[in-house]
């Protein structure tokens, strides 16, 4: 039986919910805290939060380096949010000590949509997922400016690419694990299975 073992990075940010939604998606589903634990699993959720503190916590417990080698070694990621800005190759307004881990051929700007008070709700279209738009939510989210010819723009919104996926790595600027809608999450368990070898089934 294919069913992919994919871990939620668990520094901060909406844990739970990606767990439930990837479970929901046919997937087992644990929080991924230490390298060793990173080693155990086919593939990752980067959950929003704050991009600069998960950079930061992720270098203080080891995992920058080796997320950095398993992403380059093809492992699927899907980053949400902070996570889509974590797998930015740039960012244009980064923080102080801020590192990203990379992954899309892309430049992101942090909090574009607006602050905690502006949040949002809306229908997306997202090229991949069959019937009616993904309902996002848009949380301090940030935007992609930009994208090189690697990658491939899943959706707009206002006029901003909010959803962008380049090989095995997959990212929105919004939060398909608030909504209840768990396709989004369905894609991505697709994109892991895909990439399985018969020698790991």
């Amino acid at each position: 039986m294919n069913t992919p073992v994919i871990g939620v990075l668990a520094l901060q940010g909406d844990v739970r919910e990606h767990l439930i939604a990837l479970a929901a998606a046919d997937a087992v589903a644990r929080p991924v805290r230490r390298p060793e634990e990173l080693a155990g699993v086919d593939a990752l959720v980067l959950p929003g939060g704050e991009s600069t503190t998960i950079s930061k916590l992720a270098v203080l417990f080891g995992l920058m380096e080796p997320l950095r080698a398993r992403v380059r070694e093809g492992m699927p990621v899907y980053g949400t949010c902070a996570g889509l800005i974590l797998l930015a190759d740039k960012i244009l307004d980064p923080r102080s000590g801020q590192e990203t881990i990379g992954g899309i051929d892309m430049i992101v700007r942090r909090n574009a949509f607006g602050r905690q008070n502006e949040s949002f709700e809306a229908a997306v279209d997202v090229k991949g997922i069959d019937g009616a738009p993904v309902e996002g939510v848009f949380i301090r989210a940030p935007w992609v400016e930009s994208v090189g010819a690697s990658a491939e723009v899943l959706a707009e919104h206002d006029g901003h690419i909010v959803a962008v996926r380049q090989g095995n790595v997959l990212a929105t600027s919004f939060h398909p694990e608030l909504t209840g809608d768990h396709r989004v999450h369905g894609l991505f368990t697709d994109m892991v299975r895909a990439n399985r070898t018969p020698e790991s089934l």
